[in-house]
């Protein structure tokens, strides 16, 4: 009896010891292609930042170009079902899809990119991208010379609705000449869609552009064009050396490392993040030499105040569209405010079709 009870404590301890050294395994989904250069190129950099950083303490694996929609909560059960106890879900569309899992999988934590809804095993986190679309506006406002420039839109959700009022507003206050034309191609990845509607913005009378999707499309038409053109999610100066003036980047590396570390640790806890220029997450890329020391100069001020938290991008005073003062001179938007952004701001010029 006693040979067979130190048998069994012996598998126990191995058993034991397997177990704790067996690595996280951390599950990405991911809306389009890891090479579209641009929104899920940049989640991807992050995952790869959490086996550079953890090593064989983790185990990562993705699913890419997953369908927002009830396609969704298949491929989220499917990475709870192998084990994933750590999955990021990095898209707006994937929300409900990853409650509803979520309820089904207690055990695994869930991060869910741009959402709102939480549960006691979903967080949730955004970049405050729209503080590098203020700064982005103000490059873009210095160097139009028709005074009118080009955005390509995807959904008219208020993530995306806040980034076009804030390039418009960083514009305007360095050109209150300045107007943004906006199409809208409700896709977050076509190449196609997002080329057609760069051309057409460019006969519109667009010289500068700039887009909320995800392909390099509205660089490389500038380009062939002759026109400016400022990027989103990553440095997209490869696909356009002349044309590129700079891009609004995310760095999600700081923020995934964290999280995973937080569940090695056990100590993840369900938050709502939003991190931006003051934790490293949001940034400029690097100026093209057609952008005028003044105008960085003034760019890279703007952004240390930004960083200090002494100013906010949307500080009243701030117009609507029509001209009517939505904030006061004094006061300034709430988050809950910049999460539910519905209307334009003074300077857009179109209608804001329903989401």
């Amino acid at each position: 009896m006693k040979i067979k009870s130190l048998f069994a404590a012996a598998a126990m301890l191995l058993a034991s010891a397997t177990q704790a050294e067996a690595p996280l395994k951390v599950g990405f989904v991911y809306v389009g292609p890891v090479g579209d250069a641009g929104w899920t190129y940049g989640h991807d950099a992050g995952r790869q930042a959490i086996e550079a950083k953890l090593g064989d303490k983790v185990e990562t694996t993705y699913v890419e170009s997953v369908a927002e929609g009830a396609d969704a909560a298949r491929v989220i059960r499917n990475l709870a079902k192998k084990g994933n106890k750590l999955i990021f879900t990095t898209s707006f569309g994937y929300m409900n899809p990853t409650q509803k899992v979520a309820r089904q999988f207690k055990n695994v934590k869930f991060e869910h990119a741009s959402g709102y809804k939480h549960a006691k095993n979903v967080g949730t986190y955004m970049a405050r991208a729209y503080q590098g679309r203020y700064l982005a506006g103000m490059v873009a406002g210095k160097m139009t010379k028709s005074d009118t420039l080009g955005y390509v839109a995807s959904f008219p959700i208020p993530e995306v609705v806040r980034g076009i009022n804030a390039f418009t507003k960083g514009a305007k206050e360095v050109n209150p000449n300045v107007k943004v034309k906006v199409i809208w191609i409700s896709s977050w990845y076509d190449p196609a869609k997002e080329r057609e509607a760069a051309e057409t913005l460019i006969l519109q009378g667009a010289d500068v552009l700039t887009q909320h999707t995800d392909s390099a499309a509205v660089i490389q038409t500038a380009q062939a064009k002759g026109k400016y053109a400022i990027g989103y999610h990553t440095d997209m100066s490869e696909y356009g050396k002349k044309a590129h003036l700079t891009s609004t980047i995310h760095n999600w590396a700081p923020l995934y490392v964290a999280k995973a570390e937080q569940v090695l640790a056990g100590n993840w806890t369900s938050q709502d993040l939003w991190y931006g220029l003051k934790e490293g997450v949001t940034d400029l890329a690097p100026y093209n030499d057609e952008v005028p020391a003044d105008v960085r100069e003034l760019v890279e001020a703007k952004k240390a105040q930004l960083k200090a938290g002494e100013i906010r991008v949307f500080d009243g005073p701030v117009k609507g569209q029509d001209g009517a003062v939505k904030v006061k001179a004094g006061d300034t938007m709430s988050d809950a405010d910049l999460k539910g952004f519905s209307w334009y701001v003074e300077g857009v010029d179109g209608k804001l079709p329903k989401s």
